[in-house]
């Protein structure tokens, strides 16, 4: 079976990447960069007895994603436990909305935002109160 096991976000200033994922999400990072011929930090994104995977923030390769683009990969989708001091960390740390605040009926609290790379991703907090 083909579980995922490992995410990488591109980035285009990794200081900049490195602080914003740390500050919002508490991530810290390790120089993988001589492994991987190039300026790439391994992501901890939790405690390993957490559900959940690490990753990585890698050296954009290429053009960033354009604004208003389709998105034309992975989105990937943080669990928080509260949605709006997340929100607001992220808006307070250089992200920008893409998609407000909606309810999974019964299930969670969902929304989009844009990275200070220009990535999207999302932020979920489980509620079965949300409506």
């Amino acid at each position: 079976m083909g579980r995922l096991v490992h995410f990488e976000i591109h980035v285009d200033d990794m200081e900049r990447a490195k602080k914003f994922y740390g500050e919002v999400f508490g991530w810290t990072f390790e120089d993988w960069s001589d492994y991987a011929g190039m300026p790439y930090f391994g992501a901890m994104a939790g405690d390993e007895t957490e559900l959940g995977i690490n990753g990585a923030l890698m050296q954009r390769q290429g053009a960033a994603p354009e604004q208003s683009q389709a998105l034309n990969g992975y989105a990937c989708t943080m669990g928080v436990e509260n949605y709006d001091s997340t929100e607001t960390k992220i808006l307070n740390y250089g992200g920008k909305l893409a998609l407000p605040k909606y309810a999974l009926p019964g299930m969670a609290w969902q929304g989009y935002y844009i990275d200070t790379e220009g990535n999207l991703f999302g932020i979920h907090q489980p509620d079965k109160n949300a409506k």
